[in-house]
């Protein structure tokens, strides 16, 4: 690692509007060279926003940006690249049809004559992942990649530009603890070798683990900076929200006899999925637990027509049904809520009432098939204001809402629809505390109204606090199952792979 010296931020004043909302108001923040700065807030509070503008992936429309006290004025990423600052987005964008070393190394191959190292730069990559502890193959198309691999294709390559300054915005969210602990250790040696991390995240303890200092934001103003050895998680959440989010608690009915809803029976698919049966019932949660790799984003996209199968059954309502595309598990009443809302689940280009609506035309268009946008309006105004989205603008640009709000947006989609089968692929993914706690009130209020539910989240502890049921996936296959609360170590035991094959 080279010793470029560390690079001081300053932000002045600084103010971002889309569409009429305020996403900065007037925001000035210090970032000091060769620290990690956390910035903190809720989903819209503008934390993602302040990143981007340090990173040039967004312009502001008031204040000024310095680097070391020279005034800069970034029109894109690669400007700031170029001048030693690196962007890793919380929604993934490197490019899907080149190789991880490709993408690494984009725009910094080794030439000679004008003409790509390959050697040399293979060379190169193996002893960056040798360095930083990552196992990824060089080789692998970035788009074939989970959700994880891509993101450290895009932490590697913020490292390897060797950039002075690097923005990340929510980098765990997708990574095992285990993968957590390797980008930290990343973290604090890039800090000790001179680098300078901007750290946003909605996980506040780690917030206060890795950085020096933290700024505070709240609905795009500035709330305070202030160094982590004075702060509390109790402290962040009171500024974030003003007041302490309390946990909520749901009631689990138990022994539920309701009927079945979701049957899957023998689904298989080659070196993927392994003899996977389950029922879910009318108004019952099934938590998917499993390690990252264990099959459970493969079930879900398997269930819902996203991927092929080689056999077995899928019945809803008592009948089976043949799901070969989203569609035709639409057709038979599901709905899905994918892991990447990026990749999968959101047109981010098109108006928020467009994305709402999209799943169910038939019930905003008229009998000749006509699209009628006044009662698309007032059909997606309605649900926006239900499932508390701001700002509650149909014709806003869906790209421009905060990552927590546009979570929401796809549940405001199937709502249209009333699903039978409701499969959430990481549902909180990236969200703060106060979205976490709308949406997990969602899922319990669909499920109340008789949806059958199947949630997957990394996060064992939301399994564990919204589920019924707990089913352990592993290499491909359900492995264990529990009924409501089980005790957290017995399912990370099957998990881990622990004391067998059990179905209790």
């Amino acid at each position: 690692m080279s010793s470029a010296a560390a690079a001081r931020v300053r932000l002045v004043e600084i103010g971002k509007r889309y569409s009429g909302t305020t996403a900065l108001d007037n925001v000035s923040v210090v970032v000091a060279g060769g620290t990690v700065h956390g910035l903190v807030g809720a989903n819209g509070a503008g934390k993602s926003t302040l990143g981007k503008i340090i990173g040039g992936v967004i312009r502001p429309d008031d204040g000024q940006l310095f680097v070391d006290d020279r005034q800069v004025r970034y029109t894109s990423p690669r400007e700031a690249r170029i001048d030693g600052i690196a962007t890793i987005s919380q929604e993934l964008s490197p490019m899907p049809h080149m190789s991880v070393i490709e993408s690494v190394y984009f725009g910094i191959e080794p030439r000679r004559f004008g003409l790509v190292q390959w050697r040399q730069m293979r060379r190169q990559y193996e002893k960056l992942i040798s360095l930083w502890g990552f196992e990824l193959d060089g080789n692998a198309k970035v788009g074939m990649l989970r959700t994880a691999d891509k993101q450290k294709t895009e932490i590697l390559r913020a490292v390897a530009a060797d950039a002075r300054v690097i923005v990340m915005d929510e980098p765990t969210s997708s990574l095992t603890s285990v993968e957590t602990k390797t980008l930290h250790r990343m973290i604090r040696t890039l800090r000790e070798g001179g680098r300078t991390i901007v750290y946003v995240s909605h996980f506040l303890d780690e917030v206060l683990e890795l950085a020096d200092t933290v700024t505070v934001l709240r609905s795009g103003h500035l709330v305070r900076t202030a160094p982590v050895a004075e702060e509390t998680e109790e402290s962040l959440v009171a500024g974030m929200f003003g007041a302490a989010a309390a946990a909520e608690h749901f009631e689990k009915p138990r022994n539920l006899t309701t009927p079945v809803v979701l049957d899957v029976s023998g689904l298989h698919r080659k070196g993927v999925l392994r003899d996977i049966s389950l029922q879910i019932r009318s108004g019952e949660i099934v938590g998917l637990a499993g390690l990252v790799g264990s099959g459970r984003s493969e079930l879900a996209r398997a269930i819902s027509g996203a991927d092929p199968i080689d056999g077995g059954t899928i019945a809803v309502d008592g009948t089976a049904r043949a799901i070969r595309s989203p569609a035709d598990a639409m057709a038979a009443g599901m709905a899905f809520v994918p892991e990447s809302r990026k990749d999968d689940g959101l047109f981010l280009e098109l108006s928020v009432a467009a994305n709402t609506t999209f799943a169910d035309l038939r019930s905003v268009a008229s009998r000749l098939g006509i699209l009628r946008l006044a009662l698309e309006r007032a059909k997606t105004s309605s649900l926006l204001k239900l499932l508390s989205v701001e700002p509650p603008v149909p014709s806003m640009k869906t790209a421009n809402l905060s990552g927590g709000n546009q979570q929401k947006l796809m549940f405001a989609r199937w709502m249209l629809r009333g699903p039978r089968v409701l499969i959430l692929d990481e549902p909180t993914r990236g969200v703060d505390v106060a979205a976490r706690a709308a949406i997990h009130r969602l899922i319990n209020n669909l499920a109340a109204e008789g949806s059958a539910v199947l949630l997957i989240s990394s996060e064992i502890e939301e399994v564990l606090g919204l589920a019924h049921r707990v089913l352990v996936m592993r290499r491909g296959s359900i492995t264990r199952e529990f009924g409501a609360d089980p005790p957290l170590d017995a399912v990370m035991e099957a998990a881990f792979g622990l004391g067998g094959r059990t179905i209790e």
